[in-house]
């Protein structure tokens, strides 16, 4: 409890200390309308807001989060701020997180399932690279700050290129558990942290007895529905089945689960191959998680229930192992980090996180944003203004998405 009110306290006035889980909410409604650039870029745009602004966590807290968040299945950005308002205001701190981050992309793709064939063209061609070239800035802050606070000694930063090269060589979701798994070892031959001093609790409203409930809800729920769907003829149900799958067994998140998601909907004739393609198209142009595709996929079902109704059927099943997962994993994560083995691993692990961070910063960050030198131009522009004038995120972003559409124009 007195290491809770410590936290607390750190806080300071009113806007860095929600009263309840409506400003949360708000908070994450505000990243959810302007957080483009995927989910590296995500874990940018956070680091920003809850750490450097808000300081509801330590620069350590957050890496081992976004550590723990990497090794679950599942889309790592919205599990880390599912996890931020789980610590923040429990269950109903959790919900405001995902939806103020969630709704604003999927209420816009279901839209355009819907028939608004105008909005894959609402936003120009040039305003769209321009916020490619914002998540190249915001992506290299979180960089520097990380690596400035996490790779303190050589041996880190050791850990860190090696991290950055093998990610690159191998750009697979198993590339990078691999990484990761690799670096947990080195951390714990090389280092011999003291935990008393370097552990910092992070405030949890759940204990362990819930974690094992929700562990074993999302078993259950995985095992289950593909059961329930089978034993029923309803398409709610076999919808349900195929993205809650989709959600609880693709790791790296973000575009590795397209494959699945293609396959759980073009064969049967649910959605069809050119629905499919418009639809990612469509979300490339929006904020949030790519995620939110299944928003879309609901809402364009040939058989139902489509529409509305099937668009936050299949959100919430693909979304639902998210929450299962990192509800029932924090009360342990949190005893595991305490311990001085543990510590000592992920003292290596946050370091191999900057690591990916850094190759993801190259590809496909830098790869898809930066063209010619004025994008460059650009970048340059917008990593100064986050780290040297401290201009808000969302009005960098707002600025290079307009400088990008001037330019394009």
């Amino acid at each position: 409890m007195t290491a809770l009110h410590e936290n607390e306290a750190l806080h300071g006035d009113e806007l860095q200390h929600p009263e309840n889980a409506w400003a949360v909410f708000l908070v994450f409604l505000r990243l959810g309308l302007t957080s483009f650039g995927g989910p590296i870029a995500h874990l940018g745009y956070f680091r920003a807001e809850f750490v450097d602004r808000r300081r509801w966590l330590s620069e350590r807290s957050y890496a081992d989060l976004v550590a723990l968040c990497q090794f679950l299945p599942g889309p790592a950005s919205s599990q880390v701020g599912l996890a931020l308002g789980l610590m923040r205001r429990g269950y109903a701190g959790a919900l405001a997180a995902w939806a103020g981050f969630t709704l604003p992309s999927a209420l816009a793709l279901i839209l355009f399932a819907l028939g608004i064939s105008s909005h894959a063209n609402a936003l120009a061609p040039g305003a769209l690279h321009g916020l490619k070239v914002v998540a190249v800035a915001v992506v290299a802050q979180a960089v520097w700050g990380m690596a400035r606070s996490l790779c303190t000694d050589v041996p880190r930063v050791t850990i860190m290129t090696v991290a950055t090269c093998a990610a690159l060589l191998l750009p697979t979701a198993l590339g990078q558990l691999g990484v990761i798994g690799g670096a947990s070892l080195a951390g714990l031959a090389l280092f011999r942290p003291d935990p008393a001093q370097d552990h910092e609790p992070l405030p949890l409203a759940i204990g362990r007895r819930a974690g094992t409930v929700w562990l074993a809800l999302f078993f259950v729920l995985l095992l289950g529905l593909p059961a329930l769907s089978g034993a029923v003829a309803s398409q709610g149900v076999a919808e349900a089945a195929a993205f809650y799958r989709s959600g609880a067994l693709v790791f790296g998140g973000g575009h590795v689960v397209l494959p699945l998601l293609q396959a759980a909907v073009v064969p049967p004739g649910w959605v069809s191959n050119d629905a499919f393609l418009a639809g990612y198209g469509a979300a490339q142009a929006v904020p949030g998680p790519l995620f939110t595709f299944a928003a879309f996929l609901g809402a364009s079902m040939n058989t139902g229930p489509s529409g509305w109704l099937g668009g936050f059927i299949c959100l919430l099943a693909i979304f639902a192992p998210s929450f299962l997962l990192v509800a029932g994993a924090l009360p342990f994560w949190e005893r595991l980090r305490g311990n001085r083995r543990t510590r000592a691993a992920l003292m290596g692990v946050n370091a191999a996180v900057v690591g990916l961070l850094l190759a993801a910063l190259y590809q496909p960050v830098w790869t898809s944003a930066v063209l010619q030198p004025r994008d460059f131009g650009l970048a340059v522009v917008a990593f100064v203004a986050l780290t040297q004038w401290k201009l808000p995120p969302w009005f960098v972003v707002v600025a290079c998405g307009v400088m990008g559409w001037m330019l394009g124009a």
